[in-house]
């Protein structure tokens, strides 16, 4: 039955061959994996992961995209979502109950692992302080929540205007149509919906292409 299972995904994906480059499902080895990251073959039938080995990784948060986002310029998208976290003045009150470790000036300027890690350090702090909320011009968007609120707005016009200022991007988006998104790193189904960046790509592009 396994063997039967694999063959049939073997054919799907041959099948999709002239359709779709075929190394987008490239065998990775299990040894050269990163701890957090799933292999290009663990997609199954109808399905792709927006792996960072090739061209679908311009679709992560994490890619070199640059785009301009109410007048500031981020290279990529993760720092803008990180950057969130941080206080945006002085007289922001989270500014008053704790020591950040970065400006949020800074943060808006990382390259995406660099961001990502200041946002974990932010992160512990919201804990923390039992803040949960991040904010953009001044307006509080509510985090950790299963709601399609304010906050997943948000990143979905980041994305659209990563999409709409990125040709790159809207070549490989629309050369994915008809297939199943799906991330490259380990997720859970708790996770907030704007999370799922692979969930909000499908609903751009289905609507645009």
């Amino acid at each position: 039955m396994f063997k039967l299972s694999l063959f049939f995904c073997f054919l799907i994906n041959l099948s999709c061959a002239g359709k779709y480059p075929r190394y987008w499902w490239k065998d990775v080895s299990k040894d050269d994996l990163a701890w957090w990251e799933i292999a290009p073959q663990d997609a199954g039938p109808g399905e792709v992961i927006l792996s960072k080995r090739n061209e679908l990784g311009l679709l992560s948060n994490f890619a070199k995209t640059p785009f301009y986002f109410y007048g500031k310029r981020y290279s990529n998208l993760e720092a803008l979502w990180q950057s969130m976290k941080y206080p945006e003045n002085n007289n922001d009150i989270r500014a008053k109950k704790a020591k950040w470790p970065y400006l949020r000036s800074e943060v808006e300027k990382m390259d995406a692992f660099s961001a990502k890690k200041a946002g974990d350090l932010a992160t512990k702090i919201m804990k923390k302080m039992g803040v949960n909320y991040v904010t953009f011009n001044n307006v509080k968007l509510i985090y950790w929540t299963e709601l399609k609120g304010e906050h997943y707005h948000l990143i979905r016009y980041a994305m659209l205007t990563k999409l709409l200022q990125n040709k790159e991007v809207q070549k490989v988006l629309k050369r994915t149509k008809g297939l199943i998104l799906l991330p490259d790193h380990l997720t859970k189904s708790s996770d907030p919906p704007a999370w799922k960046y692979n969930e909000i790509w499908m609903e751009i592009r289905d609507q645009l292409f």
